[in-house]
């Protein structure tokens, strides 16, 4: 995993700035969100993890993702996510995968919810699955 870390990160011209956070990705957000500023999250999945890992329960969990709902509401400038869509498979026998795979998909449609776009990527080619134009944008606000 370290090899992948620094293969992804030797990719990356100096322009990037990278933070390495593995729980609390929210704080990050209103940290560096400015109207001129990309931030990539990569990746929602891997941050699920974590907190699966760092034993927080399914209550917690939920309320992770609420903060990260409001973080993302509050961002002054563009926020991408990057999460894996795990629910297109058969559905696991064992009680940790068919918890990883449900509070996932919890997640990306969560996220999904509140995204202005929401694209696709299989085999390497895009497939738009959500897209507000700027006229709907602005009805809704």
């Amino acid at each position: 995993m370290r090899a992948r870390v620094e293969r992804h990160q030797g990719e990356r011209d100096a322009g990037w700035e990278t933070v390495e956070e593995p729980l609390d990705i929210a704080s990050i957000i209103r940290h560096h969100s400015h109207p001129k500023t990309v931030i990539l999250i990569d990746c929602l999945t891997l941050w699920l993890t974590n907190l699966i890992v760092a034993e927080s329960d399914d209550t917690t969990i939920q309320q992770r993702i609420a903060v990260l709902e409001e973080a993302l509401s509050g961002a002054r400038g563009p926020v991408l996510l990057v999460a894996n869509e795990v629910g297109l498979g058969i559905v696991p026998d064992h009680a940790m995968s068919r918890r990883f795979r449900d509070l996932a998909g919890s997640l990306n449609q969560r996220m999904a919810q509140c995204a202005r776009e929401v694209i696709l990527t299989v085999a390497g080619i895009p497939i738009p699955v959500k897209s507000l134009t700027r006229t709907k944008l602005q009805e809704d606000e």
